[in-house]
């Protein structure tokens, strides 16, 4: 990709849209629609529009998990979170008639910028400083999302951080038996680990769920600006550290299929922040204290495989043909290892 490379492409087939329905709906003569790509869960369109560009977003085709994939709480979210955080975008429309396009969806603003996975833009590959200039604004865009005073703001409405933590284990252990497709006891013993080393929980903050590189649009005129931060799907107000944690797992992967595979970690080469100096400069700027972040890595690593299980799910039981998912239970056996040798190592 490159800075100035279209970012949207023709809509994968059976991700439709019914476009005369939509311009119904909006009111409006007629509707374009093209799709981003990126991403593996939910589906999001780029929709031209009375000479306005929109962003749809909806849940992935197929039967979803309970609770998962809620755009109507995503929209609330954004609605809430976006006066006070300005780089979650602003949203427009929440339609919750699934009669228009088969799901309920909301619309956003256009946010422009790169978007970084697995290489380095042309125009900015001759950047020495490119990493430094990355990952600063990405642990600057994380610290301020942190910092966000839920409390001043009403943002605590938006979760129940008392016992965050402990709902967060028993939801994600629960998505895991409704979505495994074989059996694997070696993660029935890191659940059992995770019930049973529940840590105390720090202040909470907003918390995104999904802090990741990719889920960072940066400015492309200057990749030490973040443009926009994307999937606020999970978002919610709790202990702060299951963001650190789950964040750790995308920045130093833990899994031999990412780590060894095809597509290089842009996160592990050289001039990045390591994952000791993001956690040094993170403890240095907020204060946190960090004694659960090892039980916190552990919790993301396992929230990672469920999801990537729950993917994997939908295309074994070809509830999508989208062939990109089709080994995806080699990324969740790695994912399940990577856990279960580091609650060994605890015991």
């Amino acid at each position: 990709m490159t800075v100035h490379e279209k970012d949207t492409a023709t809509i994968r087939s059976g991700e439709e849209l019914d476009a005369s329905k939509l311009a119904a709906y909006l009111q409006v003569d007629g509707v374009e629609l093209e799709q981003f790509p990126g991403g593996h869960s939910n589906l999001t369109y780029l929709v031209r529009a009375g000479g306005t560009e929109y962003v749809l977003r909806r849940a992935p085709l197929g039967p979803v998990a309970p609770k998962a994939h809620d755009m109507a709480r995503e929209f609330r979210v954004l609605d809430a979170v976006h006066p006070y955080f300005s780089a979650a975008p602003k949203p427009y429309l929440l339609c919750e008639d699934t009669s228009v396009i088969g799901a309920v969806f909301y619309l956003m603003e256009r946010r422009r910028g790169v978007v970084l996975r697995s290489s380095i833009p042309n125009e900015w590959a001759a950047m020495p400083d490119l990493p430094e200039r990355v990952s600063k604004a990405f642990l600057d865009c994380l610290i301020e999302l942190h910092s966000v005073d839920i409390m001043k703001h009403g943002l605590d409405r938006l979760g129940k951080p008392t016992g965050f933590v402990e709902r967060q284990v028993k939801g994600w252990s629960e998505r895991w038996y409704r979505a495994r497709t074989e059996e694997m006891p070696h993660m029935d013993r890191v659940i059992e680990y995770l019930h049973s080393h529940l840590p105390a929980e720090g202040a909470p903050a907003l918390v995104h769920n999904d802090f990741k590189l990719d889920n960072l649009m940066l400015d492309p005129n200057d990749p030490g600006r973040v443009a926009a931060v994307l999937d606020w799907e999970m978002t919610t107000v709790g202990d702060p550290l299951v963001d650190l944690g789950l964040t750790l797992c995308y920045w130093d992967p833990p899994d031999a299929e990412v780590r060894e595979g095809p597509v290089p970690c842009l996160t592990r080469g050289p001039g990045w922040l390591t994952r000791e100096q993001l956690i040094e400069q993170y403890v240095a700027r907020t204060g946190r204290e960090l004694s659960a972040l090892r039980y916190h890595e552990i919790l993301g690593i396992f929230k990672l495989a469920v999801i990537v299980q729950q993917i994997f799910q939908r295309w074994f039981l070809k509830q999508t043909t989208d062939e990109r998912f089709a080994t995806f239970d080699r990324r969740v056996r790695s994912l399940v290892e990577a856990a279960y040798e580091r609650v060994e190592a605890e015991a």
